[in-house]
């Protein structure tokens, strides 16, 4: 089965996610963040089982920018 794996330089290692399970592990590199994070994913699924849905349909990953102080038009009050 596959998954995907969103992966992002941090302070000190690489950060991986995998989106469908919320599931993070880090490494020193991005491979070793993707292999640890191919562990935890198997782990995760032993120990939990596949949650109704994961697997179907694509998963889209986009990225986008917003102003650093930006303000919403709405009050959130």
């Amino acid at each position: 089965m596959d998954f995907t794996a969103i992966i992002k330089k941090g302070e000190k290692q690489f950060v991986a996610l995998c989106p469908e399970l919320d599931v993070v592990s880090q490494g020193h590199t991005i491979e070793e963040s993707l292999d640890n994070l191919k562990e935890a994913v198997e782990l995760y699924i032993e120990e939990m089982g596949l949650p109704e849905g994961v697997g179907k349909g694509k998963v889209i990953i986009a990225s986008f920018e917003v102003e650093k102080h930006a303000k919403t038009s709405a009050s959130l009050g």
